[in-house]
């Protein structure tokens, strides 16, 4: 009995050994992940990648690029990792947007527009030390000097010229002072400019409804002109019939082709012949000739009022005691 009681001592020694070991271990592995994590968090331990740099702020407000690669360490309550740098090809579009921005040309027309730089940091000091938030003032002066080139210009140069205006940007954006006997963008910064390229460049919404509009327009002002056209031939043939036509009365009266009646001539001048000659509703065209000579007097006459017509010409006819001489010329 006195074995059994042992026995039961030794298991209950074991297991509280067992449970002081695992509650040590635990403790001291939560006291790790803490210390790491803590590391961690204020980055006392840090890494510098490749292609990349860390500017560190230390507590006396002075600034240090590190830009040797591998692990580094610093003390955490008297500096500060600032930002991280990379050196590698960057990218800023314009109006800090992938989306086009609209500009106004020269003539006031709205045009949209984008465009993106590329560019590499390679004077640290310049661009963290000496610049406060260098990003945003690169922006404003590089959003400036696109603005100033494209809106010197007019629309149709812009859409055209899209190679000249390109490569006049990148000039200006790689040697062209920002003002007058100022710093360019490359002195300014420490960077320097690799390419520029205008990716799209197109009339605003507006613009292109005018100009639908202003084709359409011309479109039917064309078309109006053909028709016009092909009026202006259907009257001359019409001319050429009817002075055919009035040849043929002037043989049939005694004269000579060749030579044409003034009193005919005074009846082409007098008389509407383009109108005239159009073919009535009755299927031909009645020429009177009286009292020929003098000017005659001419009428085409047209459904009703070829009654009244020949009343008037009886009555004249009496009048004169001369004879009447009819024609139908048809077309």
């Amino acid at each position: 009995m006195s074995e059994e009681r042992v026995q039961q001592a030794l298991q209950r020694g074991s297991v509280r050994r067992v449970m002081h070991w695992l509650v040590l271990i635990t403790i001291y592995v939560s006291l790790i992940y803490s210390v790491i994590a803590l590391i961690y968090a204020t980055k006392t331990i840090y890494k510098v990648k490749k292609n990349y740099a860390v500017v560190l702020e230390r507590f006396g407000g002075e600034r240090e690029a590190v830009t040797e690669v591998g692990w580094h360490a610093r003390l955490p309550f008297f500096t500060n990792i600032e930002q991280v740098v990379p050196l590698m090809n960057q990218t800023l579009f314009i109006g800090d947007s992938k989306m086009p921005m609209r500009i106004i040309s020269k003539e006031n027309v709205a045009l949209w527009t984008s465009g993106v730089l590329t560019y590499r940091i390679n004077n640290l000091k310049i661009w963290a030390i000496e610049n406060l938030d260098p990003q945003n003032l690169l922006q404003g002066d590089f959003d400036g000097i696109v603005k100033d080139i494209l809106q010197s210009y007019k629309v149709n140069h812009l859409i055209s010229s899209r190679e000249k205006v390109k490569e006049e940007i990148f000039k200006a954006l790689k040697s062209r002072p920002i003002n007058l006997d100022g710093p360019t963008l490359e002195e300014k910064y420490g960077l320097e400019v690799i390419s520029f390229v205008l990716k799209e460049t197109r009339f605003g919404d507006k613009l292109i409804e005018a100009t639908e509009e202003k084709k359409r327009r011309e479109l039917i002002a064309e078309a109006e002109n053909y028709a016009a056209d092909q009026e202006a031939s259907r009257i001359d043939k019409l001319y050429k019939a009817y002075l055919k036509n009035i040849k043929a009365l002037q043989v049939g009266l005694g004269g000579k082709g060749d030579n044409m009646n003034m009193a005919i001539l005074q009846f082409l001048v007098q008389q509407k012949w383009a109108s005239a000659y159009e073919k009535n509703q009755t299927g031909q065209n009645t020429v009177v000739i009286q009292n020929t000579s003098k000017s005659p007097n001419l009428n085409i006459t047209t459904g009703f009022r070829k009654a009244r017509t020949k009343k008037v010409a009886e009555k004249k006819i009496e009048k004169a005691k001369k004879p009447e001489i009819t024609y139908a010329i048809g077309e």
